[in-house]
């Protein structure tokens, strides 16, 4: 398949914009990510919540959202630096669960949670930021991040995207999870198939073989929408697992060992048209000191310096 747009950017994220988000040094954050990791494209990714894996009521308004004027600016001043944006409104759940594991009863039962209730729910989070994006040019929408537990609606999927399109004229894709591309069957309806690339060091090669099996048969372009790896000790065989940050002895190296292998199977592959890597926080984050942060961030650390070789190319 012939290469679409190569995606270049990171998911820029936040939990909380009234807590993170300060507009001058959010702008410094996206200067910061052009002039040193050569990015052509800005993710901007944020959540709505819900309370547990159960609740069918999302909120997403309140102070940990977005200020809508505010990131028009924010999205005005990447798209004036020649700059793609793409719009990421995720889901989390409150009590600290995994969104994966969001899921119904297949069948209503009276008194029970239902999937009807958390489709319209979720229609009405995604409607608005659709309206959003379209009002603000945006060139992508990522209308769903590792919902696993939801892949197999596949009627409602359809309905929202058909919804979505009657509003919003850019692009759509799906971030679903690691391994799971095979089981999301409405990849037909959407723009681009995307996943969560984080797939342990020396098993890149054959996920890769596999994820271009599910390119061919839908014929669509194929990005990584997530993948990364936290710089501890020991997290190339485990890079989904963020509870390493906790215990974890520092290791740049591990880190960078994990893009390396990425980025160099990748390369080999026609069918890859990018990376929204995990993650760089909207929060301004300090200057390199002698112990870097043990996360997902790439800011300072040695796989910045690979990124940067691999988007110049």
């Amino acid at each position: 398949m012939k290469k679409d747009f190569e995606i270049k950017s990171f998911n820029f994220i936040t939990w909380n914009w009234k807590n993170d988000v300060v507009i001058k040094d959010v702008k410094k954050e996206i200067d910061y990510q052009v002039d040193k990791c050569n990015i052509n494209t800005i993710t901007f990714a944020f959540s709505a919540v819900q309370e547990h894996c159960y609740s069918t009521k999302i909120y997403w308004q309140g102070d940990h959202m977005p200020v809508e004027e505010e990131l028009s600016e924010l999205v005005k001043y990447a798209k004036n630096k020649g700059l793609k944006i793409i719009l990421k409104p995720m889901l989390n759940v409150s009590d600290g669960y995994w969104r994966a594991y969001i899921r119904f009863f297949d069948e209503d039962v009276p008194c029970e949670p239902k999937w009807s209730d958390w489709f319209e729910s979720y229609n009405e989070y995604l409607m608005n930021y659709s309206m959003f994006s379209e009002k603000n040019d945006v060139d992508m929408m990522i209308i769903g991040c590792e919902l696993v537990g939801t892949d197999h609606r596949e009627t409602e999927w359809r309905s929202l995207i058909s919804k979505i399109r009657k509003v919003y004229s850019g692009k759509l894709t799906y971030n679903c999870d690691k391994y799971q591309e095979h089981n999301v069957k409405w990849w037909d309806a959407l723009d681009y198939i995307s996943s969560s690339g984080y797939y342990p060091i020396g098993t890149i090669s054959k996920e890769l073989d596999r994820i271009e099996t599910v390119v061919n048969v839908y014929n669509k372009p194929f990005f990584f929408s997530e993948a990364g790896c936290p710089s501890i000790k020991g997290a190339g065989k485990f890079p989904n697992d963020w509870t390493l940050i906790l215990d974890g002895e520092s290791s740049e190296e591990e880190q960078y060992k994990f893009y390396y292998e990425l980025l160099e199977e990748s390369s080999k592959r026609d069918f890859v048209n990018g990376f929204c890597f995990w993650d760089w926080p909207m929060r301004l984050q300090s200057t390199k000191e002698k112990s870097l942060p043990k996360d997902y961030s790439v800011k300072h650390k040695l796989a910045e310096k690979i990124i940067r070789s691999y988007f110049e190319n």
